[in-house]
Order: structure tokens, then sequence, then C-alpha cells
């Protein structure tokens, strides 16, 4: 039983990797061809925290942020896909 669990543990594990590698390769050859970075409005809003257990937002600016066209995230930015849907950024105070 142990012998199959640690079986299963590294062929999920090997077709992790090799999913992000092929991700990261495919995102390689799309900057090469400038087509691997692109852009989503974010909006931000603040929370803050009242003393009576409340918590308002108040609206701020929208910006234009950097993103890959990946699956994953690399490069310190996060998918296109991802920003897509959640195009609001919660700052809190």
């Amino acid at each position: 039983m142990k012998k199959i669990l640690v079986g299963a543990l590294t062929v999920t594990g090997a077709f992790i990797a090799a999913v992000y590698g092929g991700d990261w390769i495919l995102l390689r050859i799309r900057i090469t061809r400038n087509s691997g970075y692109g852009s989503v409005t974010v909006r931000q809003y603040y929370a803050i925290n009242e003393k009576n257990n409340r918590t308002e937002y108040v609206y701020g600016s929208t910006e234009d942020e950097t993103c890959v066209n990946s699956l994953f995230g690399h490069e310190g930015l996060l998918p296109c896909w991802y920003l897509r849907r959640h195009p609001d950024r919660q700052v809190k105070i």
C-alpha cells in the first residue's frame, strides 16, 4: 500500500512539473513573438475598518496591470485569465 501511494505521488508530481514546464516554454515562445504579455484594467478599492466593527469601502482609481498570457503566473506576474475574472484589488487599511 505504501509503494502505491509513493508511486502515485511521484507520478502526480512529475505531471505537475511537466505541465508547468510546458507552460513556461510556451510563454517563452509567445514572448519572442510579442504576444506573451497582456494588460488588464484593475480597479482598486480600500477596505477601511471602523471602530464599530464595520467596514467602509472607498473606491479608488483604475490602472492597467501587466499580466502574462499563460496558465500559471510567471516572472512575478499574474496570469491574464485570472486578472480578467478578478478585476478588483482590495487594499486593507
